[in-house]
């Protein structure tokens, strides 16, 4: 027998560590070639790791959230064959099956990397997490089978000889994450009813929730819980990071204004009632318009400040982080260049971009590179936010919930429909007035429409 060192290959390009986010084995566990041993997330993708050699786990890199330097020893295996002790190993690029974006680990996944709190329409919402590129290749031409894996070893796949003879069974699509919480809890995945193409952490918490499908059955609100310890890993602690990073770099202050968009809503209604096959406006693609029509004498607004360089670039193109909600909590997907788009162009851009979000399907360039931000709690807006700069972006667009109050139109009493506007910027490179001046400039195309739609 001999030992055998599984180094962590390089799985992206321009990476130089990777996260453990979920361990397929434990110490003592015996392993087959091609078994799953390991889920490693860099701020690109997630890859599960698979053994190259069978054996007996003797050694782990770490705990979940341990980052693993690229060539670092992974795992230590004790092999029935005869192989070099601290054997190196050329991993074969991964294959599809094995790798999920990051979108799609942390869709799959809302316990661990959820980001936010808001609602993706009418308005969406604002996060500073970004995903990036694809994984590059790791220079071996060779495709590793892929399995579901247990601890104890690789199980079946549907249509394989074992198990041939007996009922067959329903095969539920799901992360290795969701797979092993699923069989922690005693959960058959086929018995968990999804509205994806595949069972989510969301989907078991709603079976255990509903009685396990049978029907509700309320919480007892007095019943004590013992204390739930979650370490923040993954996705999470890259938000957590850089949400800490930008209010510890940025003195952020923040002006608010309210605007009556009585007339924005009339005219919204009825460029609805006479859209044909177009989509259904909400407030965002006019309040992006807005913006746009906006920046040209505020260039300031649509920047980027690279403090270390001490350089800010003004951008001569608007590319617009919106926010959309997912199970997992908050994706930023990016539309670009949003000056160029109609009305129009910019509902049906957001749809896609938002139903893209919401199944984990953001493509790394639909997502990073934005210049300004828009960010809103939808319904639940409240009075006024004071929304959290994107960096290295310079100011973030907060449109709160609209309400019907009365209002003095000379003389007269009368309805009008009133929405509070936030604004946060940098202050380092943003003065108090420049921020007042272009939210009184949005006011101006807001409370008066026919003019989003003039030249």
């Amino acid at each position: 027998m001999a030992r055998f060192t599984f180094k962590l290959p390089d799985i992206g390009e321009g990476i130089s560590e990777a996260e453990i986010v979920a361990w397929h084995v434990a110490i003592g566990d015996r392993v087959e070639e091609d078994q799953g041993i390991a889920d490693m997330m860099t701020d690109k993708a997630t890859v599960e790791m698979e053994s190259p050699v069978s054996g007996v786990v003797i050694e782990l890199a770490g705990e979940v959230g341990d980052q693993v330097s690229i060539g670092a020893a992974l795992v230590v295996i004790e092999t029935d064959a005869v192989v070099a002790d601290d054997a190196e190993v050329v991993a074969a690029p991964p294959t599809p099956a094995q790798v999920e974006t990051a979108e799609q680990y942390e869709a799959e996944n809302p316990g661990v990397e959820e980001v936010a709190t808001e609602t993706p329409l009418p308005l969406g919402t604002g996060s500073p997490a970004n995903a990036g590129a694809q994984l590059g290749d790791s220079g071996n031409d060779a495709q590793p089978a892929v399995t579901t894996t247990s601890p104890t070893g690789p199980r079946p796949s549907p249509g394989s000889g074992e198990g041939q003879g007996a009922a067959p069974k329903t095969h539920a699509l799901a992360s290795p994450a969701v797979r092993a919480r699923a069989r922690d809890l005693g959960i058959d995945l086929a018995s968990v009813k999804t509205d994806a193409d595949r069972v989510r952490h969301s989907d078991l918490d709603a079976y255990l929730r509903y009685g396990s499908g049978e029907g509700y059955h309320a919480p007892n609100a007095s019943r004590a819980r013992a204390d739930e310890p979650i370490k923040v890993i993954g996705m999470r602690r890259r938000i957590a990071e850089n949400m800490a990073a930008s209010k510890r770099a940025i003195p952020h202050f923040t002006y608010v204004d309210e605007i009556d968009v009585t007339a924005l809503e009339a005219m919204r209604a009825d460029l609805n009632a006479n859209r044909g096959a177009r989509p259904k406006l909400t407030m965002l693609p006019l309040m992006i318009v807005a913006i746009c029509k906006t920046i040209p004498d505020f260039p300031m607004m649509n920047a980027r400040y690279d403090d270390e360089a001490g350089v800010v670039t003004r951008h001569g193109q608007i590319h617009l982080g919106m926010a959309a909600q997912t199970d997992a909590g908050l994706t930023v997907p990016v539309i670009r260049d949003a000056q160029d788009r109609n009305v129009w162009q910019l509902a049906t851009e957001i749809t896609r971009l938002a139903e893209a979000a919401r199944a984990g399907k953001l493509a790394p360039s639909e997502m990073g590179g934005g210049t300004i931000t828009v960010t809103s709690l939808g319904p639940l807006g409240g009075i006024a936010t004071t929304p959290v700069i994107n960096r290295p972006e310079v100011a973030i667009i907060g449109p709160n919930k609209i309400v019907e109050r009365p209002v003095f139109r000379g003389d007269e009493v009368v309805r009008a429909k009133l929405m509070n506007l936030s604004i946060s910027c940098d202050h380092r490179v943003v003065d108090g007035w420049d921020a007042a001046s272009f939210v009184q400039g949005m006011k101006k195309y807001l409370e008066t429409p026919v003019l989003l739609f003039a030249d």
